[in-house]
């Protein structure tokens, strides 16, 4: 079996004569990562959209056998994704994905990591909890910069109420040499079948409510 690289860049060229599609940020023309993507339906939104998902790798923390596990959905998920060309790689940290084996030689023009959160152990406001995550989402940005293209950018979609803000994701991004080149409303409703869940414990399969919460766009190079 070839390398994703190779792999990626043969579907490629088989999608060199179809007509680019959007849906909100993101282009069939991207090379985008997908981290974190707990049931994969948002790499289903983006398939459907463009009508092919050949320029998109979906990962998730999780094992295959787990992830079917926690998500009643997954299934028809990754059943679809295959259908449409995605590559989707299973128990990817966000952390270390630089170091994955099967990305190391690859960059991607997107990367898009949506409600990062980390193991809920304590109330949100707590402050362990929030060092925690922010620990998470330093790692992910250090790991993310070094797979950025050049005129690349980083999406992170995070809730801006309190005690979300106070994770300071614009410094810890910052930290990683990555800087903010825009910040817009998220709307769910923009992406057809996406369902943010819970991610962790009992209630994994949850749909969670997202609030009042942006997508901020980061890239190499301040604007």
């Amino acid at each position: 079996m070839g390398s994703l690289e190779s792999r990626m860049e043969m579907l490629s060229m088989d999608d060199d004569n179809k007509e680019e599609r959007w849906i909100k940020h993101y282009s069939s023309n991207q090379k985008i990562l997908l981290v974190g993507d707990g049931d994969f339906s948002f790499a289903v939104c983006l398939a459907e959209a463009f009508g092919s998902a050949t320029n998109v790798v979906a990962t998730s923390l999780y094992s295959e056998e787990m992830t079917r596990f926690k998500y009643s959905g997954a299934a028809l998920n990754l059943l679809e994704l295959e259908e449409r060309g995605c590559t989707v790689m299973h128990e990817v940290n966000a952390r270390t994905m630089n170091r994955d084996p099967l990305l190391t030689q690859k960059s991607f023009d997107r990367i898009v990591y949506n409600f990062p959160h980390a193991a809920l152990k304590r109330s949100e406001a707590n402050i362990r909890q929030i060092e925690s995550h922010r620990r998470l989402v330093r790692s992910f940005f250090r790991s993310a910069s070094d797979m950025l293209e050049e005129n690349g950018e980083v999406h992170v979609t995070h809730k801006t109420t309190d005690p979300y803000s106070r994770w300071e994701i614009e410094k810890l991004a910052e930290e990683a040499g990555l800087f903010l080149v825009e910040k817009v409303r998220f709307r769910r409703s923009d992406y057809p079948g996406y369902e943010n869940k819970r991610g962790s414990g009992p209630r994994a399969d949850e749909y969670f409510p997202a609030g009042n919460c942006c997508t901020f766009k980061f890239g190499k190079s301040s604007p």
